[in-house]
């Protein structure tokens, strides 16, 4: 069996699964944040059941409409206090975490070999540690609530061998880009993508994370990483205990649908051009395109790696006139490691305005939103229309460098043409 058929077998306590199989599953942990919580607990409060099937298992985090910008976001933000109050659960309020993809590995709630679901659809992310998770509904959480399982139809593997090395300012997010023009939105439907080869093995746990959290994006039900030592260096001081990473090991006779391989080694910069996250071109191609706003943040890329890349673009320039640079760290620990290593002074002397850690402009939250006729380069991980405000907006997806490169531009901007021009 490969690592995700591995997982899911000993959740549903067999000996072996096969894609296509349908399996109940027990639960490790299970999310859910302000936006998908409320609906959560109305639909388990139908239910009937006093109380939630083991309160250590659930984690709570406020994140989407944070701090709360109008009543009824505070009311919800109310219903989730008192939620996890009365059920005694981990609970992160407003500046006690950050977004939650980020909060939950970095408080040790991502353990390799586990089943984590999340009522949202980037909680795939955590596939970057080595466990199975996926999004579900909030009426699916409140049954996981009540019982602690849920059904799943295990999915065929894509294997996705990454060989190669990057050039300077292309990162993970440029391949995971490349992968999604290449696949298509409807490339990975309900199928498990496992990210390998000898790319892979040297990735960071940030660029990971940034494979694993839009693999959701070519319509994936998880996207996976095998546990190694740059895992448990993340997650040690986090975990309680670390399991076997031998034992979630693909096996070397595993059966795949397909393998579709990549080599970095010549790519440059991408950018998902409006308003799909396919529709992917170098950056070389997408012409003379002025933008009004560029965002750095999101759960895809607004960790201290993608912060210190973008402060090295931005070091001893001054974002363009008429542009307006957000930064938003992705957690509370990211804010204060950004503040302790000086990006902060150089983001704000640079002319950004960085803000607190929470989801911010990347699903139209209460900052950051375009105007119609506008143009935003975003480090976030969708460009639908209307993702981030009017309907007659266009959003540009780009890694971090890109993003900083065009602020500073105005345009957007290959990071590397900067350093030729200085």
């Amino acid at each position: 069996m490969n690592i995700t058929e591995k997982i899911l077998a000993k959740a549903s306590r067999k000996k072996d699964v096969h894609p296509g199989e349908i399996i109940d599953a027990n639960v490790d942990m299970i999310m859910v944040h302000d936006l998908t919580g409320p609906l959560a607990v109305e639909a388990f409060k139908k239910i009937g059941v006093p109380k939630i099937w083991n309160n250590k298992k659930v984690v709570v985090i406020l994140d989407h409409q944070v701090p709360a910008e109008s009543v009824k976001a505070a009311e919800l933000h109310k219903t989730m206090r008192q939620f996890a109050k009365d059920q005694n659960l981990t609970f992160y309020d407003v500046g006690r975490g950050g977004i939650c993809h980020q909060v939950m590995p970095e408080k040790g709630h991502v353990v390799p070999g586990s089943v984590i679901v999340g009522a949202d659809s980037h909680t795939c992310t955590y596939g970057a540690f080595g466990s199975f998770a996926t999004g579900i509904g909030s009426t699916e959480a409140a049954a996981v609530f009540a019982t602690g399982k849920i059904w799943f139809k295990v999915p065929p593997t894509i294997k996705m061998n990454i060989k190669g090395n990057f050039q300077k300012y292309v990162t993970p997010k440029d391949l995971i880009l490349a992968i999604i023009g290449k696949m298509g939105v409807d490339g990975a439907i309900y199928k498990s993508t496992e990210f390998t080869g000898p790319t892979i093995k040297k990735m960071s746990i940030a660029g990971r994370m940034t494979l694993c959290n839009m693999a959701v994006e070519m319509g994936a039900k998880n996207g996976i990483i095998e546990p190694d030592e740059t895992t448990r260096k993340f997650l040690e001081g986090r975990v309680k205990s670390m399991p076997d990473f031998e034992a979630l090991k693909s096996d070397k006779d595993a059966v795949y649908e397909r393998t579709v391989e990549f080599d970095v080694s010549k790519m440059e910069p991408q950018v998902a051009c409006p308003s799909s996250v396919d529709n992917v071109k170098p950056v070389s191609e997408v012409g003379n395109v002025p933008i009004e706003q560029a965002f750095i943040g999101s759960c895809t890329n607004g960790r201290i790696e993608d912060l210190r890349l973008a402060a090295e673009v931005l070091k001893g320039k001054r974002v363009k006139e008429g542009v307006r640079a957000l930064v938003i760290p992705a957690s509370q620990e990211v804010y204060r490691q950004a503040l302790n290593e000086g990006l902060m002074e150089i983001f704000t002397d640079a002319g950004a305005i960085v803000c607190g850690s929470a989801c911010g402009p990347c699903l139209g939250g209460h900052i950051g939103l375009l105007a119609a006729g506008e143009s935003c380069i975003s480090t976030s991980n969708r460009n639908f229309i209307g993702r981030m405000g009017s309907t007659q907006a266009s959003v540009y997806l780009a890694s971090p460098a890109t993003v900083a490169a065009s602020a500073v531009t105005g345009k957007l901007t290959n990071p590397a043409t900067l350093e030729t021009k200085a």
